[in-house]
């Protein structure tokens, strides 16, 4: 596992015991192989105000019947109605008259025993807590303004700058200045500032120049009840219950279905209008139950995969893995997605635990979705968290990545080999002064990609590269799992001065975002985000999950020189090169012989520069190491005081004395 994330969603396990323990029943895998395999469109709810039209794929289901409520919690059903069998598995029921602010739920009898309720997978309106699907006018959930949303332009993924935060973090805190605290519309509110004045919210995600918001699962999840949001519980979401509708507790109201509808789309447009794509994380790879998921409570046992006795597989650490390469599982992968996109506008999917998913999938969802958009990006976490009865050279894992035409996945090469080891707190990485990891820097300088001067058996997780393009790797330094990145310096280093911790982060972020490929930071790492020590703050309270604004204030140079490193690195296309062929022409590793340091120039005006090149320094030394490279006219952009575009000052020579902890970028700026 010491190439792997510690995922939180093993930590759900204690959520989930009943999971471990689900009476499925044992079908031989090749049994479902027969099961028919729908091929229209039109799973769910068909609503019009005239009648409405359900349809379920239900192949093992004897009887299949609708329950109608008037709410949305509690009550008794309305109507009870039999479905009628129809094509290729499914069950059809029309029901004349305008159903909107109905609710309804599915019940299936099945092996002579009549299942719970379920809302169906494809539900797309939920009442509170999920348990009843909706039946709502899309169309009428769409706020001012939503016909006009444009998504901001992007002209290649290497333009990419991910941002990931989870939803309630960025407003619940008191100095966050955000009225709507823990909320979609958090999002939305502009002119928001802490008490020291500093920009908070989407202001400072603009300030700061990101291009995308990856967003913490904000799918309709379990662990939150929301008829009880008065007790503020805290969970990052990572286990599924309605793929297809928003978590209600980000809603202004979890008991109107509209609300969460509504307010998600404004917070998309709020960004696309400030500039920024969303992404959304989205958790296929496992249900938060599974006797009583809504999977189970319509096909049993199809949509997961099963060990050779029967049991169900586990390769997501929480009592279950879904089956990707089963026609109707990777039918409703698809149809979500495509859903998220139709309906809100999404430009970017983060796919939990890749790795159980399987390759041909995930190509057909990049090929279907590159159709409708090709400049949606998706990415995900190439490793599985446990063994999975899936051939493993049918996994999208990290290694096969150049299998996957156009997805990418993270680094935890470039993440561990800059800080040190996820599974050992005290273990040190390259800024924090571990000898022996400049070829894993190297490895994350040219994107996990073939290049002739990196020694691949010093690397420290992969022995060979596996991205076929450089977009296909996420350069991090730290994400949600684990220690922040501050937090983990303090682990590492504990008897050094905040200044030479500051100078670390620093240090970790440049590598960060001059490396080639696409680079993601962690919310307010900008400002040396802390959670007080805690390393998986899945379910901790927001007192060590919330965003402190005041430590903008407190950290405003370290702020500043994140957002010079956006700009350089926006102003500069050498940085960010579209092919693996470009990186091994223009990208040369100076063979500096110092220990701690690692030093590249971006040469030939590489992907259509102004500079003529570009030279790169990282010096985790804790003393100043004198580097020599070819001679020119050089101006120094980037010190340990940040970025300047004009340069700090120009000189010809071959050396330079670069400052401890620290990284430099010289330029030769010819004249225009």
């Amino acid at each position: 596992m010491k190439n792997h994330s510690f995922l939180p969603i093993s930590l759900f396990i204690m959520l989930i015991i009943s999971a471990s323990c689900s009476q499925q029943p044992k079908i031989d895998a090749k049994d479902y192989d027969k099961f028919p395999v729908y091929s229209g469109n039109d799973l769910g709810i068909t609503y019009a105000a005239e009648s409405s039209k359900f349809r379920i794929w239900a192949p093992t289901a004897e009887k299949v019947k609708i329950l109608l409520y008037n709410v949305g919690l509690g009550g008794s059903p309305v109507m009870e109605k039999e479905m009628k069998k129809d094509a290729e598995g499914t069950w059809l029921l029309q029901i004349d008259g305008d159903l909107a602010g109905k609710f309804y739920t599915f019940r299936i009898k099945t092996g002579g025993k009549w299942l719970n309720e379920t809302p169906g997978i494809y539900a797309n309106a939920v009442g509170v807590n999920g348990m009843r699907a909706a039946v709502v006018n899309m169309s009428e959930t769409n706020p001012d303004d939503w016909e006009n949303d444009r998504k901001p332009a992007l002209a290649n993924f290497g333009e990419i700058v991910i941002y990931e935060l989870h939803v309630r973090d960025l407003s619940i805190s008191p100095t966050s200045g955000i009225t709507n605290k823990g909320k979609f519309l958090g999002l939305t509110e502009t002119g928001t500032v802490c008490q020291q004045g500093e920009k908070t919210g989407i202001d400072h995600l603009e300030e700061l120049g990101i291009t995308h918001l990856h967003i913490l699962p904000a799918f309709d999840y379990k662990s939150l009840d929301e008829t009880r949001l008065d007790e503020n519980k805290y969970n990052w979401g990572y286990d599924p219950q309605n793929y297809n509708v928003p978590e209600g507790s980000f809603s202004t109201d979890p008991y109107n279905p509209e609300s969460r509808i509504r307010e998600f789309k404004q917070m998309v447009l709020a960004l696309h209008q400030k500039g920024i794509r969303v992404i959304m994380d989205v958790v296929y790879n496992h249900t938060s139950d599974t006797e009583n998921s809504n999977f189970s409570l319509e096909v049993p046992g199809y949509y997961y995969r099963h060990n050779t006795d029967g049991t169900l597989s586990n390769a997501s650490a929480c009592g279950n893995e879904t089956a990707s390469e089963r026609p109707m599982m990777r039918k409703y992968m698809i149809e979500s997605l495509k859903h998220w996109i139709a309906e809100y506008h999404v430009d970017g999917f983060r796919f939990d635990l890749m790795g159980i998913h399987d390759i041909t999938t995930m190509n057909q969802i990049l090929e279907e979705i590159h159709q409708i958009d090709p400049t949606i990006f998706l990415y995900g976490e190439g490793w599985t968290a446990g063994s999975s009865p899936l051939p493993q050279n049918e996994q999208a894992v990290k290694k096969f990545t150049a299998r996957l035409n156009g997805i990418a996945a993270f680094s935890d090469d470039i993440r561990d080999g800059i800080k040190g080891s996820w599974s050992d707190h005290k273990a040190k990485g390259f800024v924090s002064g571990a000898p022996g990891m400049e070829e894993s820097i190297k490895f994350g300088v040219v994107a996990s990609t073939q290049h002739p001067q990196v020694d691949y058996s010093k690397v420290n997780y992969s022995k060979e590269p596996w991205a076929k393009e450089p977009f296909q790797t996420i350069n991090y330094a730290s994400c949600h799992d684990n220690h922040t990145l501050w937090d983990k310096l303090n682990f590492t280093n504990p008897d050094d001065s905040e200044a030479d911790h500051i100078k670390m982060d620093k240090l970790a972020n440049t590598i960060v975002m001059t490396a080639q490929g696409v680079p993601f930071i962690h919310a307010a790492e900008d400002f040396l985000r802390t959670k007080q020590g805690v390393e998986n703050s899945f379910n901790s309270p927001d007192s060590i999950n919330q965003i402190d604004w005041e430590r903008k204030s407190w950290y405003r140079g370290v702020f500043d020189y994140y957002q010079g490193l956006i700009k350089l690195r926006k102003a500069h296309p050498a940085f960010r090169m579209t092919t693996a062929d470009d990186i091994r022409k223009n990208l040369e590793f100076i063979e500096t012989g110092i220990p701690g340091v690692v030093a590249f120039i971006l040469k030939n005006n590489a992907n259509g520069d102004k500079w003529k090149q570009i030279l790169v320094v990282y010096n985790a030394s804790k003393k100043g190491e004198i580097v020599k490279f070819p001679f020119a006219k050089w101006t120094i952009v980037l010190n340990e005081n940040g970025y300047n575009e004009a340069g700090y000052r120009a000189f010809k020579h071959n050396q330079l004395s670069v400052p401890a902890i620290s990284a430099v970028v010289l330029a030769e700026i010819l004249p225009e």
